[in-house]
């Protein structure tokens, strides 16, 4: 005789799984400035990565396992690089690609055995900081709007509570760097960070990733 579960426990269980997951991940950062949006993931690889641009003036980062968030990443891409082709690029948007995650994310939660342990973010740098957009997609497709900054991974609720003390939006790249690596690693060193800026003085395309070189100057 099949044992009998409840909905309710399904779900939970798989929240339960796919938090577990997502907390064992190394932590990112994302939050706007005077110039753009700096992203700034905990990340030893050089070639694997957790940060990257989706369209003109979009980025994304991620927490989780890597072979499903890059999957997520990919098919961003390729959707925004048909809305654009097929309207026009003005028409890419970042709450359209936030919703797409949205509604993937949240399809494979129900209906798949095991969900996603991922926990993304996707933004879009504005005129100027207060038109900057930024956008919290959950394991089960629940999507948060957040102003000025989100963490993901590790320790979330407490790296968030940190930054939100420091955190201005008229902060330079650099202070708004030196505030990130403050909260995710205090005094430790700081080679194994993964950093990308979405420059908002850029016409077009706005993506730029941060070599060691740079991010160590950044940061005296």
């Amino acid at each position: 005789m099949p044992y009998y579960v409840s909905p309710e426990q399904v779900i939970a269980d798989k929240a339960e799984f796919a938090s577990k997951g997502i907390k064992r991940g190394r932590s990112v950062i994302v939050q706007s400035c005077k110039d753009g949006i700096l992203f700034v993931a905990d990340n030893p690889s050089r070639a694997l990565h957790k940060v990257g641009e989706i369209y003109d003036r979009i980025g994304f980062a991620a927490v989780g396992k890597y072979n499903e968030f890059e999957s997520l990443r990919v098919a961003g891409v390729r959707l925004a690089d048909m809305r654009g082709y097929s309207y026009d690029r003005a028409d890419v948007t970042v709450r359209t690609i936030a919703n797409a995650y949205a509604q993937t994310l949240g399809s494979i939660f129900i209906d798949a055995a095991k969900p996603y342990e991922v926990e993304i973010a996707v933004a879009e740098v504005g005129s100027d900081g207060d038109h900057d957009q930024l956008y919290r997609i959950s394991f089960d497709g629940s999507v948060h709007d957040q102003a000025g900054f989100i963490c993901m991974g590790g320790d979330s609720e407490s790296m968030s509570a940190s930054i939100s003390e420091e955190f201005r939006i008229d902060h330079s790249v650099s202070e708004a760097l030196k505030v990130a690596v403050m909260v995710l690693r205090g005094n430790e060193p700081h080679d194994d960070l993964e950093v990308a800026f979405l420059d908002r003085s850029r016409p077009r395309r706005t993506f730029i990733r941060f070599d060691q070189a740079h991010i160590a100057d950044l940061v005296k």
